[in-house]
């Protein structure tokens, strides 16, 4: 397993490679129409890898292969339908920060590195526990739901960047913060010679901190789908690595799918139900699929239905 381990991060580390060094060498704004291929892109390599983890399985234990494959696609959906909070929360870090469009993506590259460390160890911790202790399963559980019916309430998502606010504060104190554009630089010296972070790179801390915060979220939500540590790691990782270009397809556009965080409530109070009756009934990977798929689906549905009619409805209100 170790070779598999090794092709799968030298993987990671290419991908990152022709990302930032050839598709984003330029610090330049990036348009919807990129963001949508890229994002495309990332799905396809995502959802396609599903394939490599059939011939693993298939290969270390014959007739396995097809439920790995369908646990990996699983975990991956359900990852993705979680960084769509994260997004949110990621402009209005971007917004709060004044952080021109053409460096957004530099933060968020250097964000994705530190996200994929932080939710390694984090995987493996959190596999640990569960493993070890049992009934960390019902801590998880009740955890997730209790996190869902709170994305019901008006201000579902703002804890997360009052957490980002009082933690800039706090940097404020002990680091040197140089104000201005400095090219998306992340150190620079102000008008005395004196290096200090600016604000870009003070943008990227706010940007890991809130990655952590999300990540006690997905680390046990992806645990109900698996506690094989390949696949939940490579499905979490596939998933990050698409967060970048998929924000700048749904950061401008976040208010037109008004039903989504709703769907996301629905489906950690699902998640958070299904862990902690686990003892009692376990529920086929497919099935799991399907209702993960479906919740989505009816919430983007919602949506899209939701601002076409409001957009029908405003001329005859605004002639009115």
């Amino acid at each position: 397993m170790a070779l598999f381990w090794l092709g799968f991060f030298a993987l990671v580390a290419l991908l990152l490679v022709i990302d930032l060094g050839v598709l984003h060498r330029r610090a330049n704004e990036q348009n919807l129409r990129s963001a949508a291929l890229q994002t495309a892109g990332w799905a396809a390599l995502g959802l396609g890898f599903s394939g490599v983890v059939y011939l693993i399985y298939e290969h270390r234990s014959p007739g396995h292969g097809t439920e790995a494959s369908v646990t990996y696609v699983s975990a991956y959906l359900l990852e993705q339908a979680l960084s769509v909070d994260n997004i949110f929360v990621m402009a209005l870090v971007f917004q709060s920060f004044r952080v021109p469009g053409r460096y957004q993506h530099r933060v968020l590259f250097w964000g994705i590195l530190g996200a994929i460390g932080f939710r390694v160890t984090m995987l493996a911790g959190g596999n640990y526990l569960v493993q070890q202790f049992h009934w960390v399963f019902y801590i998880f559980g009740a955890y997730l739901a209790w996190q869902g019916i709170k994305l019901f309430r008006p201000d579902g998502g703002a804890g997360d960047e009052r957490d980002g606010n009082v933690a800039v504060r706090l940097l404020r104190r002990f680091v040197r913060i140089v104000d201005g554009d400095h090219g998306g630089k992340f150190l620079a010296r102000d008008h005395n010679g004196r290096r200090g972070l600016t604000v870009v790179a003070v943008c990227l801390v706010v940007i890991e901190l809130t990655d952590i915060i999300f990540a006690l979220d997905s680390i046990p939500a992806v645990l109900s789908v698996s506690n094989q540590t390949f696949i939940m790691v490579t499905s979490n990782i596939f998933a990050i690595l698409g967060l970048r270009s998929l924000y700048f397809v749904l950061a401008g556009a976040m208010a037109k799918f008004q039903y989504l965080k709703l769907a996301l409530g629905v489906l950690l109070i699902a998640i958070g139900a299904k862990m902690i009756a686990h003892r009692w009934y376990h529920m086929p990977h497919l099935v799991s699929l399907a209702i993960i798929a479906g919740i989505l689906a009816v919430g983007v549905l919602a949506s899209v239905i939701a601002t076409r009619r409001a957009a029908h409805e405003d001329p005859g209100d605004s002639r009115g």
